[in-house]
């Protein structure tokens, strides 16, 4: 398998994931023309993308899906409360009905040769989710926009191979930066973003359970850097005995470019 992300943070969120057969989008959260030209870097062609599956209704995950969808002819797949939510605010263009795919969380479905399950993240949208993405006997997970880790993901998670968690604020940065306070209130609530704190405290345990790549994503530009992300996460890592780089890789993906390609 071969995951990258091509985008991931406050301002757009788009990842790759693919094997030979079969490739896909999970969320389109830029314009169409940046998707194309992050999959050309990456050595893919979005006309060869398969589908694309939508977290949740927010922008900065579904700015391009609509114009990758009608130009491609891409199936879109999310849930049906996201669906609804797309429709009754018009966040999206006309689309090809058979292009709009609802999924009922928790029920697996297949995409060519890619096996694919949804799961409930707790984030202030309509119906978010996140996604585990199977080939073989290789699983590849990506987890944001969650205020607070609930057992359904930890159990969902369990046993990826790349794991994408995100790793959205330091604390004290946003405790302390220029955010109105109801939006501070927000993001650390629980239907808010994941802390570099949460972040470090969930890919510990998923290390137990035999995860070796982690990527941490979906960076607040305001409220944290990649260093102190990579740093929390690195810290605990090393309390539990793990050596980042040799027995485990952890990396941060970029805000505003194409990240590391890494396969399986």
């Amino acid at each position: 398998m071969k995951f990258c992300s091509l985008y991931s943070g406050s301002s757009g969120n788009c990842i790759f994931v693919g094997n030979e057969d079969t490739k896909i989008l999970i969320d389109a959260g830029v314009s169409g023309a940046k998707i194309e030209k992050a999959l050309c870097e990456i050595g893919e062609d979005a006309g060869e993308i398969k589908a694309i599956l939508i977290t949740h209704e927010h922008q900065d995950h579904i700015a391009g899906a609509g114009v990758l969808s009608r130009r491609f002819n891409i199936p879109l797949y999310a849930g049906k409360g996201t669906w609804n939510k797309i429709d009754s605010d018009k966040l999206l263009s006309k689309l090809n009905p058979e292009n709009r795919i609802t999924i009922e969380t928790g029920k697996k479905f297949s995409i060519g040769t890619l096996s694919i399950c949804s799961f409930n993240v707790p984030h202030d949208a309509a119906s978010p989710m996140a996604y585990c993405v199977k080939s073989d006997c290789r699983k590849i997970s990506v987890v944001t926009d969650m205020g607070f880790v609930t057992d359904e993901i930890r159990s969902n998670v369990t046993g990826s191979d790349i794991a994408l968690i995100e790793s959205n604020h330091d604390i004290e940065m946003l405790k302390f930066g220029r955010y109105p306070m109801h939006l501070k209130r927000r993001i650390m609530g629980t239907q808010g973003h994941l802390s570099n704190e949460g972040a470090a405290e969930l890919i510990t345990y998923l290390a137990d359970k035999g995860t070796k790549h982690f990527v941490l994503g979906h960076l607040s530009k305001e409220n944290n850097l990649p260093a102190l992300a990579y740093e929390a996460a690195k810290s605990e890592l090393l309390i539990k005995g793990y050596k980042p780089d040799e027995n485990v890789f952890l990396s941060v993906a970029p805000r505003d470019c194409v990240g590391k390609v890494i396969e399986i």
